[in-house]
């Protein structure tokens, strides 16, 4: 017998996945970049990010990933 019915199952909830991450990147992406313009418009001048805010919101973003990685360990 062939299991070709679940493991064209067992693929889709991947393809789900990918599609709901990228939307969600997406997403959070586009807000990041609409907080970044509103706060250029209440400021004078131009925005500048220091490299010590860049290395703490890369900090903060693999913290994040690491997070998302462990869900649902805790379950077995």
């Amino acid at each position: 017998m062939s299991n070709n019915g679940n493991e064209q199952a067992g693929g889709n909830w991947k393809s789900k996945a990918l599609l709901a991450g990228a939307v969600l990147g997406a997403v959070v992406g586009l807000s990041a970049a609409y907080l970044i313009i509103q706060r250029a418009e209440r400021e004078p001048g131009e925005v500048r990010i220091s490299p010590g805010d860049g290395v703490k919101l890369g900090v903060l973003v693999f913290g994040l990933l690491r997070q998302v990685a462990q869900l649902g360990e805790g379950e077995k």
